[in-house]
């Protein structure tokens, strides 16, 4: 039976503020995962990590190239900076080349208001503190009601559920992890639907495994990642 996860958290041990969440990567240097579509290698999404002064700057790199239905390429080529002060986001930026199309977002906390201010190429608006960017280091994404795209800015509303406790194999290393999946919470076009299972590393914490379908089996796996000595 499938369990909301707020109610799964309760017997979780999971960071209790945002503070301590972002605190829990400080001793992390990078985390790399590998992009496949249907058991094939076909690009990468790192993440790099600098922690100084309480302070927790992310920098993403994701390129991959793959073929949809066997003669439409996909090429895909981004960057992002993710900036966090004392535990709150303070400031996302990206900029994605998807084959002729250009996508970024331009986000920043608005402290007067309490609200995200974004400029994005899907959205512009404001959207709720409790927003989390959907990147796949911030394990907060499964904590989250909304998601706002690291590609184009747009929100979507998202429910979690937790499907079970369950042992993996990535890189000839056993985990055990917690099976979580993402859907969308509103009716959209089935293009735009969320649709994640997610692994999550019961002692890192570390998202190590994600997997969804769209013209294939597309999979975001860790490779590894390093923590500073």
């Amino acid at each position: 039976m499938k369990i909301k996860v707020f109610l799964f958290l309760l017997f979780m041990v999971l960071p209790s503020s945002s503070y301590s969440h972002t605190y829990h990567y400080k001793n992390i240097n990078f985390i790399k995962m590998d992009v496949l579509k249907n058991g094939k290698k076909i690009g990468y999404n790192n993440y790099y990590f600098k922690f100084e002064d309480n302070k927790l700057d992310i920098r993403n790199e994701i390129v991959f190239s793959t073929k949809i239905l066997g003669f439409k390429i996909l090429r895909v080529d981004g960057e992002s900076t993710e900036k966090f002060e004392n535990g709150k986001l303070v400031e996302f930026v990206s900029e994605t080349k998807q084959n002729n199309k250009n996508k970024y977002v331009f986000l920043k906390l608005n402290k007067e208001k309490n609200v995200f201010e974004i400029d994005g190429s899907s959205f512009k608006g404001e959207a709720n503190l409790s927003s989390v960017v959907g990147s796949w280091w911030n394990h907060e994404v499964l904590q989250a009601t909304t998601q706002i795209s690291p590609l184009s800015g747009s929100l979507k509303n998202q429910e979690v559920f937790f499907i079970k406790k369950q042992k993996i194999v990535l890189n000839k290393k056993e985990y055990e992890t917690n099976h979580f999946k993402i859907v969308s919470r509103d009716h959209v076009s089935k293009n735009k639907h969320l649709n994640f299972d997610i692994w999550q590393d019961t002692k890192s914490k570390i998202i190590l495994k994600v997997t969804y379908k769209k013209y294939g089996l597309w999979e975001y796996r860790i490779n590894k990642y390093k923590y500073s000595n």
